[in-house]
């Protein structure tokens, strides 16, 4: 077992109606993970934080602009809100990311080209958190992304993975995940 404290932060990546079933950038399954997280969010954590994209409509990595993704989370739409099902009582802080045309985010810590830094970090040891656990869409890009920049910052990182839905196959990314030096679990694990 692990045991969440007031030290422990929660992070809810991504879970907004476009990376839903039916979104126009839809993960397999991305909406089964919301109960698992409504559950989490109860648990004793020091802070539960939800991320966004947050794109403007001429975004760097849409299909219409040369990019690899359809257009997606379009500031300000219904597509970028969160889960109508996601319990958002519990979440402190938001942070919105990839807002800048030019550069994507896939990290709530930093952007792809690791400069321009989201003032998570700093928010989080204000807090005095020392971990952080994992959630949202999708396992294999911002949730990886996240987690990876987690440890980067000097986090414990723990990705709990029943709450996480991929693009792909899991396990490439929890392989990756491992090699990283992010902890792996399940929801049933905590306490």
């Amino acid at each position: 077992m692990i045991t969440v404290t007031p030290q422990s932060a929660l992070l809810v990546v991504d879970v907004q109606k476009d990376f839903l079933p039916g979104g126009t950038l839809a993960v397999p399954g991305g909406d089964e993970i919301i109960p698992v997280i409504n559950h989490l969010a109860r648990l004793p954590f020091g802070v539960v934080i939800a991320t966004q994209d947050w794109h403007p409509a001429d975004h760097m990595s849409f299909v219409t602009q040369g990019g690899p993704w359809p257009v997606h989370c379009v500031a300000g739409t219904d597509g970028a809100t969160l889960a109508a099902l996601l319990d958002d009582e519990p979440v402190g802080a938001i942070f919105r990311k990839g807002r800048s045309r030019d550069v994507d985010s896939y990290s709530a810590f930093f952007d792809n080209e690791g400069k321009r830094p989201s003032g998570l970090v700093s928010l989080l040891k204000e807090l005095g958190i020392t971990s952080v656990f994992v959630t949202g869409l999708a396992l294999d890009v911002c949730v990886s992304a996240t987690a990876d920049d987690a440890v980067k910052a000097g986090f414990e990182a723990v990705v709990i993975a029943d709450a996480c839905r991929g693009t792909g196959p899991a396990e490439p990314a929890l392989a990756d995940l491992r090699r990283a030096g992010v902890t792996l679990t399940t929801s049933d694990r905590l306490a």
